[in-house]
């Protein structure tokens, strides 16, 4: 994702960026720029994919419903396998009124090495009155040298519910490499009828000071966040939360909070499957509450 822009300017940005397969690090200089448009439409109680543009490699297989008729799963796919410097990908989805969407994708995201040029990444989320989004790809692999820049955007009514999760890696550290070298510049808002009530960006420079400092990474090596708004959660749920974290086996650091409609989870450690599972057991509790469903993983997610 390209430009950061500030609040109340009108200009809001885009997103994307996803991965199934490794693929060489070396590809001709033509770049990927790849868009994906997604809408999404309540037909009598049966959510629709009503649209599906697009340009270039980004696509969505056919929608799903393991979980009945009432909320469609959207699987994105970047077919070239990884992300190069000078891709630029951009996801853009739609909510009408009662509608409920799940997207998510079927493997990590992998960001190579620059090659003399930024990788961009853009999405934005609209979502309607008494419209239900849910935004959880697998994980993103930064390797060592990448240069990045990730953008999202989130625009909801006043009654409409969003939950979006993110799990972020630092370099292959089972291949023992670390992310010594490069940046990963982020921007996330967050807008609810038409007030901003989430607003965060910051960049991480490989081996540089935020990598280390208690305010960034700390000395970890993956971070993890889930932004859920809607209506208020119970203070019992957040506290059973951080009960069944705190009963993971080296669950890293984990912090919960609330304020008003916006709840955001955030986990810090060394391991991608441990940051899923901190993530996903938020995920089982704030899901019911939030979108009035059961949490059921995906099957893609165990293949």
């Amino acid at each position: 994702m390209a430009e950061f822009v500030n609040p109340g300017t009108g200009m809001e940005p885009k997103f994307a960026g996803f991965v199934i397969a490794d693929a060489a690090e070396e590809r001709p200089v033509s770049n990927w720029q790849a868009r994906l448009g997604l809408g999404f439409a309540d037909d009598g109680g049966t959510t629709r994919l009503v649209e599906r543009t697009h340009f270039g490699p980004l696509r969505v297989l056919k929608p799903l419903y393991p979980e009945g008729a009432r909320v469609c799963h959207a699987i994105v796919v970047h077919p070239p396998g990884g992300v190069v410097g000078g891709d630029e990908l951009t996801l853009t989805a739609k909510a009408d009124e009662g509608a409920h969407a799940f997207i998510t994708t079927p493997g990590a995201a992998k960001w190579y090495k620059a090659n003399g040029r930024i990788s961009r990444q853009n999405i934005r989320f609209d979502i309607a009155a008494g419209a239900k989004l849910e935004w959880l790809p697998q994980e993103a692999i930064f390797f060592d040298g990448a240069q990045v820049q990730l953008t999202q955007s989130v625009f909801l009514d006043k009654h409409a519910s969003y939950i979006g999760c993110d799990i972020l890696c630092f370099g292959r550290t089972a291949s023992g490499e670390r992310f010594d070298q490069g940046q990963i510049a982020h921007h996330t808002s967050i807008r609810r009828a038409g007030k901003l009530v989430w607003w965060e960006q910051g960049a991480l420079s490989g081996n540089g000071p935020s990598m280390f400092s208690p305010l960034g990474l700390s000395g970890k090596t993956v971070c993890a966040s889930l932004i859920a708004v809607g209506k208020p959660l119970p203070a019992s749920l957040l506290n059973a939360i951080r009960h069944e974290v705190g009963a993971l086996s080296n669950q890293g650091n984990f912090g919960i909070s609330q304020i008003q409609s916006v709840l955001v989870a955030r986990h810090l450690g060394d391991s991608s499957e441990m940051a899923r599972h901190v993530m996903l057991c938020v995920w089982r509790h704030v899901r019911p509450e939030l979108m009035a469903c059961a949490a059921r993983v995906p099957r893609i997610w165990n293949t």
